[in-house]
């Protein structure tokens, strides 16, 4: 029964398709642009970078590699307090 339904839905011409089916070429209708609900992403409004981005980049970037050279020093420092 089912296989009956979908070989008379291919088969069918454009016009016999059901409501909720329309044909390749046709597309969907354009969503009206709304505001952002809570868990979308607001839409990008800023012209170029900011000081948040600049901030942002200082500690995603520029922190790890201070702390990373001040743990080396400071490894570096332990190993000759301890005579080896």
């Amino acid at each position: 029964m089912t296989s009956t339904a979908r070989f008379h839905a291919i088969d069918g011409e454009a016009g016999d398709l059901p409501a909720r089916l329309r044909p390749a070429d046709i597309h969907a209708p354009k969503m009206v642009s709304q505001a952002a609900g809570p868990f979308d992403a607001p839409a990008d409004t800023s012209e170029g970078p900011s000081m948040r981005d600049a901030l942002v980049t200082g500690l995603l970037v520029i922190y790890p590699a201070v702390a990373t050279v001040a743990a080396i020093v400071a490894g570096l420092f332990l190993a000759s307090v301890n005579g080896t």
